[in-house]
């Protein structure tokens, strides 16, 4: 087998298989011009030895060649390297062998004689392609790691029954609501159970039907035809569709009028949609995973909320605990806060004394664990030793703005970092009240959704729209 022994760091790789000896050099040398790594191999019997010992961003294959063709190269690179491009060349083109190549799973198929600039922008596109593919595996295996328990932080026997409730859940497809105060991870736990679960590896769509007005709401969720009303210029599938075969997450679902929550009891039922201004219904398969901070027998009860629609999500109930009650986990959240923040702020010294944690654990937490987390922010940017004591607790934010500032000076604080913080003291005073907290500081509701989700990221999806 010829070709270098030492491949460069960084570099793509690209194996060129060819009998014409002088075609697999002159294709060599031109790639290496590009600065590729590339090797070459004059049979597809020694293709496919390379291809089980070596991972390649790109193969490129002569098709006619004695014993192994390239046909038979790209069947065993589709099964051995899946994230491999494979290019397929050939001097006898026809119609039907492009067709049969395509359908092989080949990237590209090209007939000689070809002009070199052709074939480098195919195997640019074929690099590109395989990055894509290879940062989306990546990206997949991230987000099922992250999700695995391990954003949801605790060791109180309160916190092991809901590992041990997410761990049986997910394992199933019902329907999933989760009830807990706001601050106290709904969206997390929602993640847990789809991230471990079946459907792990289809979509997770959270919204937030508090952020929409009903009327946009339902074409969120069930997509519109194009025409359906004005501003509908094109069709949109719809926030169920979107979910095919994963999970559809509706947070705050007791924020949704009476005529919405009858459209979704009519989806759940029937297991289809139908979008605004269509007559053609489409069958889903979704699961729907649900969460309030109300108690909806109180909210049926006034007339609220439907109670068929409660019967139907309430399939598996999920409570989730205040942080008043499973305070011995304050520490470890107050680790992982702590590490979280002194990254961001270059600044890992600090540490929080005995005195410091027996206040946080002795506070009534009515934000829960995101009132945890923003105070704890707020103590990095404010305190000037590296142990942190009971007077650099910041419980009462809002006499603490000028310190707020001048610690920011101190900490050579970014814009964006103070507006996070102020942010997020806004929407604490106003309880979460979105238009309330948009007046004070001055922008519209959808400026703050924007902000709100890079402050938040696990509700990104949640307000986009």
């Amino acid at each position: 087998m010829s070709g270098i022994d030492v491949k460069t760091p960084g570099v793509e790789s690209i194996l060129v298989v060819d009998d014409d000896v002088e075609m697999g050099a002159l294709l060599k040398d031109i790639l290496e011009k590009e600065n590729y790594n590339v090797e070459v191999v004059a049979s597809g019997k020694a293709a496919v030895k390379a291809v089980e010992e070596n991972d390649y961003a790109v193969i490129i294959t002569d098709i006619k060649m004695p014993e192994v063709d390239g046909m038979e190269v790209l069947d065993f690179a589709r099964q051995y390297r899946p994230e491999s491009a494979v290019i397929l060349i050939t001097a006898f083109g026809t119609i039907d062998l492009a067709v049969e190549a395509m359908r092989g799973g080949a990237f590209h198929f090209i007939t000689k004689p070809f002009k070199m600039k052709e074939i480098l922008a195919i195997v640019r596109k074929a690099i590109e392609h395989n990055q894509l593919k290879r940062e989306n595996i990546l990206l997949k295996k991230e987000v099922r790691e992250k999700y695995r328990f391990g954003s949801i932080i605790g060791k109180s026997p309160a916190m092991r029954r809901l590992y041990d409730l997410i761990t049986r859940v997910a394992a199933t497809t019902s329907n999933v609501l989760i009830l807990g105060g706001s601050g106290t991870g709904k969206e997390m736990v929602a993640k847990a159970v789809h991230y471990n679960g079946p459907r792990k590896e289809k979509p997770f769509i959270p919204i937030n039907c508090a952020a929409i007005p009903d009327g946009l709401l339902e074409s969120e969720l069930f997509g519109h035809v194009k025409g359906a009303f004005t501003g509908a210029i094109a069709s949109h599938r719809g926030m169920f569709l979107e979910a095919q075969g994963g999970t559809i997450f509706l947070d705050e679902i007791a924020e949704m009028g009476l005529g919405l929550q009858a459209k979704i009891l009519r989806v759940i039922e029937d297991k289809e949609v139908r979008p605004v201004g269509g007559v053609e219904a489409r069958l889903i398969d979704a699961r729907v995973i649900a969460a309030t901070q109300k108690n909806l027998r109180d909210e049926i009860t006034k007339g609220n909320f439907r109670e068929y629609l409660y019967y139907r999500l309430n399939v598996i109930p999920i409570h989730l605990p205040p942080l008043s009650e499973r305070v011995e986990d304050i520490p470890l959240l107050c680790e992982h806060f702590l590490k979280k923040y002194s990254e961001q702020m270059n600044d890992t010294n600090k540490s929080f004394s005995k005195e410091a944690l027996a206040k946080l654990m002795s506070h009534p937490w009515k934000g829960n664990v995101r009132e945890l987390e923003n105070l704890i922010e707020r103590a990095l940017v404010l305190s000037v030793g590296d142990v942190m004591g009971p007077d650099d607790l910041p419980f009462e934010p809002t006499t603490q703005s000028p310190d707020m500032v001048r610690g920011a000076l101190d900490k050579d604080m970014t814009l964006d970092q103070l507006e996070r913080i102020y942010i997020k003291e806004v929407l604490k005073k106003t309880g979460g009240k979105k238009e309330q907290a948009a007046k004070i500081l001055g922008i519209n509701r959808r400026t703050l959704y924007r902000k709100e989700s890079k402050i938040y990221p696990d509700k990104e999806a949640s307000s986009k729209k």
